[in-house]
């Protein structure tokens, strides 16, 4: 799949600012480049999209790299001034809501949720990955890349945990996937900003969340591994992990599904 000629119109008319590019290194770090060049041109919600990403990051600093025009790669400005800084630690959360609720409504048959913080799996496998970074500077704005495999055909799949659209048989319009990604991440921060992540917000995050109730091990940042039950999202967002009688409350980690796919 190469970008449309008629590029993204639906997509254009949620983002202020969508720039379109044929191939880059990495989105987050292309629209980063952008923004410190000149942050006035780059408002809220200001986005990079290519179908060719040819240095992807995700969590943990791992690298990843995909056939050109089988995945769509989009970055977006977040400014989050107006966000409570106590309720930040959800806006990975919400952006793998939003990602989950625009991957379902195309894939109207399959099983859609997310796996702990924000990677989406569609019938337990990884359809789509997030990256949230924090820019420098005391506003905390960030800085929040996706990738979502469109055309990717069953073979080119990196590992047998993943899938695409194309590997399920299923056509997907990227302008549309687009659109409504940006549109639930605009509407889940402009909920954070007047109302902080309350119970309403986390009751959605939750209902998303498949990894709640599966035996997991979370690979920490430290290099460490915890391996328990994971019980349920506290307050700040984070993973509440049982093991035997203590429960670990993680804000960071990957987590593989002990029992499950994924």
């Amino acid at each position: 799949m190469t970008i449309p000629e008629k590029g993204y119109p639906r997509a254009a008319a949620v983002s202020p600012r969508l720039h379109v590019v044929e191939h880059t290194d990495s989105t987050n770090a292309h629209l980063r480049r952008d923004v410190e060049a000149d942050p006035d041109a780059h408002p809220h919600l200001a986005a990079l999209v290519t179908t060719d990403q040819r240095e992807g990051r995700g969590r943990l600093d791992r690298s990843w790299t995909t056939p050109p025009g089988t995945a769509l790669a989009v970055s977006v400005l977040l400014r989050v001034a107006a966000v409570p800084v106590h309720s930040r630690g959800w806006i990975p959360l919400v952006a793998g809501l939003a990602m989950s609720d625009a991957v379902a409504a195309q894939l109207r048959n399959s099983t859609v949720g997310v796996k702990w913080p924000n990677d989406v799996l569609v019938d337990g496998r990884k359809i789509s990955g997030i990256l949230a970074e924090v820019l420098p500077g005391d506003a905390g704005d960030v800085i929040l890349g996706a990738g979502v495999n469109t055309t990717m055909a069953e073979v080119d799949l990196p590992v047998s945990t993943a899938t695409s659209f194309a590997a399920m048989g299923a056509a997907v319009d990227e302008d549309r996937l687009l659109a409504d990604f940006l549109a639930g991440v605009r509407d889940h921060i402009a909920h954070l900003a007047v109302n902080g992540a309350d119970e309403g917000l986390r009751e959605r995050v939750a209902a998303a969340c498949v990894t709640l109730g599966e035996e997991v091990t979370v690979s920490l940042p430290g290099g460490e591994a915890l391996t328990g039950r994971a019980e349920r999202l506290d307050e700040d967002g984070r993973l509440v992990v049982r093991t035997g009688e203590a429960e670990t409350a993680v804000g960071a980690g990957d987590v593989v599904h002990v029992r499950g796919i994924g």
